[in-house]
């Protein structure tokens, strides 16, 4: 993308929160970039267990963002909403290992759970968050140009097959190794930002 975001939104994974390392780190570099000069707003919510709740929290606090200049960014369930959000409101979208198939998936996992940052933190994962699921899902990718997908062929929990399918047609980065949680997602960090515009002037 060639537009120079001025509001960023990164939405985290399921059991994640804003503590994840790709959070952190991107909130470090719109720090940077603000000690520079620019003017960046940065937004990574703890997005409610319901999916319905947390569109409807994500929506009502873009509400005031510019359409131009808003990117969002998010990974593994966090990308299926960011996917949600982009095609609602036509901004650019950074997918790192997005989820493709959350409402199957997620089944699985119906019931109590904790967070991977606070394991003395519950939530309960309700059956009919799996509906909510299945009602967001967007029918199709539309104006691919605007998604950047990076995937790796190493992901332990998701089929890289199904997120490069899904995603046909837009950038992608296809990693030959790699995990689920990118953890060498700093290498990858400059392409991410020139996508964005962000990468310092």
């Amino acid at each position: 993308m060639t537009a120079r975001t001025t509001h960023l939104l990164y939405l985290h994974g399921f059991r994640s929160s804003p503590r994840s390392t790709k959070a952190q780190r991107m909130a470090r570099e719109v720090e940077a970039l603000r000690s520079a000069g620019r003017e960046v707003a940065w937004w990574c919510p703890q997005l409610p267990p319901s999916p319905a709740a947390a569109m409807r929290e994500v929506m009502a606090g873009m509400a005031g963002w510019p359409r131009d200049t808003t990117a969002v960014m998010g990974s593994s369930l966090g990308g299926f909403y960011a996917t949600v959000v982009a095609e609602a409101l036509g901004c650019p979208a950074v997918l790192i290992n997005p989820a493709i198939e959350p409402a199957r998936d997620l089944a699985a996992y119906i019931g109590e759970q904790t967070t991977w940052h606070d394991p003395a933190e519950h939530f309960h994962f309700r059956p009919e968050f799996i509906d909510q699921l299945q009602a967001l899902r967007p029918a199709a990718i539309t104006r691919p140009q605007r998604y950047f997908a990076v995937i790796a062929k190493g992901d332990e929990v998701l089929d890289w097959h199904e997120m490069t399918a899904r995603y046909a047609g837009c950038r992608i980065k296809l990693l030959e190794g790699g995990d689920h949680a990118l953890s060498d997602f700093d290498s990858h960090l400059p392409e991410v930002l020139a996508f964005l515009g962000l990468n310092p002037s």
